[in-house]
């Protein structure tokens, strides 16, 4: 199923996602092809998000395309204040 009928069967809420298909540019991954598994409460979708299963994704419907930011560096330093 394509993203757009996605946004039409959920609107205006989270959806956890199966991932079909997808390309990649640049640190983007692109989603063009999804099967939604369920909507999910706002007030889950955090835990959801973590808790999601290799290949799924919860994501909400209000963005236009379904794109995830890739980090090329896992071992990012993180400045602390002491």
């Amino acid at each position: 199923m394509q993203w757009q009928q996605v946004r039409e069967l959920f609107p205006d809420q989270f959806v956890l996602l199966s991932i079909i298909d997808f390309h990649e540019e640049d640190d983007k991954k692109v989603i063009t092809d999804v099967a939604p598994i369920r909507s999910v409460a706002e007030k889950d979708a955090n835990r959801e998000f973590f808790n999601a299963e290799a290949g799924c994704l919860v994501y909400h419907t209000s963005n236009e395309e379904c794109i995830v930011h890739l980090r090329r560096d896992p071992l990012m330093r993180v400045r602390r204040n002491s």
